[in-house]
């Protein structure tokens, strides 16, 4: 671990999580590897999840960008209000903290929910997206 790859992954972190801030699905896709590696905390045996398409393992930056177009129609424009509140950074790994406010489309019902981010850096480009939240939250507001 250098004093470097800690900054370039603690840079990429924080470009990332600005790009999220404004929406744009593509330009977050962009700082993904091609073969990127992302998995959420839901089961993955779970069929017929159809309120919450969104939430499933993907790969690849294609597939990262359809994550945030997805996200984007299932919830309230303008209602998300998601908290950092800590970036730990080693080497290339980082893990972000906070907690992610929404209200689900469908339903009307805002929701709140605890995370955390597991991200790895290479090359300048993300190469594992890993989300522990608090599921129960998100399909209690979609329920």
């Amino acid at each position: 671990m250098t004093v470097t790859t800690d900054t370039t992954t603690r840079a990429v972190v924080e470009e990332l999580l600005r790009r999220i801030g404004r929406g744009d699905p593509e330009h977050i896709a962009e700082l993904y590897a091609d073969d990127a590696d992302w998995k959420l905390n839901w089961p993955e045996d779970e069929h017929g999840r159809t309120a919450t398409p969104w939430i499933r393992h993907r790969s690849g930056r294609a597939d990262v960008a359809a994550h945030y177009r997805e996200l984007a129609a299932h919830h309230v424009p303008g209602a998300a209000a998601t908290q950092v509140e800590r970036i730990l950074v080693d080497g290339t790994d980082a893990v972000v903290l906070g907690e992610i406010r929404q209200t689900a489309a469908a339903t009307g019902r805002p929701y709140r929910a605890r995370f955390a981010l597991h991200l790895t850096v290479e090359a300048g480009r993300v190469v594992r997206h890993h989300v522990y939240e608090d599921d129960l939250a998100v399909a209690r507001a979609f329920a």
